[in-house]
């Protein structure tokens, strides 16, 4: 049967303001590097200032995978709240320009719209401090029930979990796409949040029919130290788990299918923002085209390969060209 939607997604609408910084700006001004810290409004503005030359581009987790379907030629859906503010425009612009459909109505009351700011230094690495603001707000009455069974799979974001409402409004997502034979795809998003849901992930493990994670966030979820337990861990679980590991590839794993994919050379690592998204959007335009398991890994590193290579979250050339489609 057809569908509408290769994926809905479901996540954080945030705008992301980015800068190069140098390890002694993380320093002084108290910000921990490479994972995400949850901040509110009033520290994010002292931020925002502290910035120079910031660069603001539509963002959030999920929306960065979206974006980067779009460019793979895929057919996209993004469910996921702003305010009707400034930032809240762009963002609605932003994701529409991309070609992925956006119709989650934006509030008019409550806090601002959410935004991630991320201090880029020389070698690469993202610290993100992300203010959820209006993202906080989707609720279960942005869950539409036909969106979803008019899609081949619903893809959503941990972050999710840090906003009560939001996880109420996943859960009741997942409960629709498994009552409706859609695919339902999970990215751990980091590693903190472990530390937080890890029991609540574990339990939702037997609902997903992908898994994607990074190396320490598996780690993490299993409370293991080396990789190989992760994937004995992973063997009787009835799912796809498609980890990634920095520039030793990516493992993919079902039951005893087993492949290890290197990742794409990049010239330059510049900006490691949106790496996992990307990958993300790789393998899930495989998965949702029929392609095999080995494939959508290769995918998968070559979205995260052309997106390291600059500043920014989201693809700057076709993906699909690119990719030879």
């Amino acid at each position: 049967m057809s569908r509408k939607y290769d994926v809905t997604g479901f996540g954080s609408a945030i705008v992301d303001v980015l800068a190069a910084v140098e390890d002694q700006f993380l320093l002084t001004h108290n910000i921990a590097k490479g994972v995400m810290t949850l901040i509110d409004e009033h520290r994010a503005a002292q931020l925002y200032d502290a910035f120079s030359a910031p660069r603001e581009v539509a963002g959030g987790s999920c929306a960065n995978t979206m974006a980067g379907l779009a460019s793979l030629g895929a057919r996209g859906n993004f469910a996921g709240r702003v305010k009707r503010d400034r930032l809240g425009t762009a963002f609605e612009a932003s994701m529409r320009s991309t070609g992925v459909t956006y119709t989650t109505a934006p509030a008019d009351a409550g806090p601002s719209t959410a935004c991630c700011l991320i201090a880029v230094t020389p070698d690469g690495e993202r610290s993100m401090n992300t203010y959820l603001g209006a993202a906080r707000e989707f609720g279960l009455a942005d869950v539409k029930d036909d969106d979803i069974a008019d899609s081949q799979a619903i893809y959503i974001e941990g972050y999710l979990w840090d906003a009560p409402l939001a996880k109420e409004a996943s859960l009741a997502a997942i409960k629709t796409a498994k009552g409706c034979g859609t695919k339902v795809a999970f990215t751990l998003s980091d590693p903190f949040l472990m530390g937080r849901y890890r029991d609540e992930f574990l339990s939702l493990l037997g609902d997903l029919d992908i898994l994607f994670a990074n190396e320490e966030e598996a780690k993490a979820l299993f409370a293991v130290e080396a990789f190989d337990d992760v994937l004995q861990a992973l063997r009787a679980r009835n799912l796809i788990a498609a980890m990634t590991r920095s520039e030793k590839g990516c493992v993919i794993a079902r039951g005893a299918e087993v492949h290890m994919v290197d990742a794409a050379p990049v010239a330059r690592v510049v900006d490691t923002t949106g790496a996992g998204d990307q990958f993300a959007a790789g393998f899930l335009y495989g998965l949702t085209h029929d392609m095999g398991l080995a494939e959508c890994g290769r995918l998968g590193a070559l979205a995260a390969a052309e997106v390291i290579s600059h500043y920014g979250a989201r693809p700057e050339v076709s993906l699909k060209q690119l990719a030879g489609l």
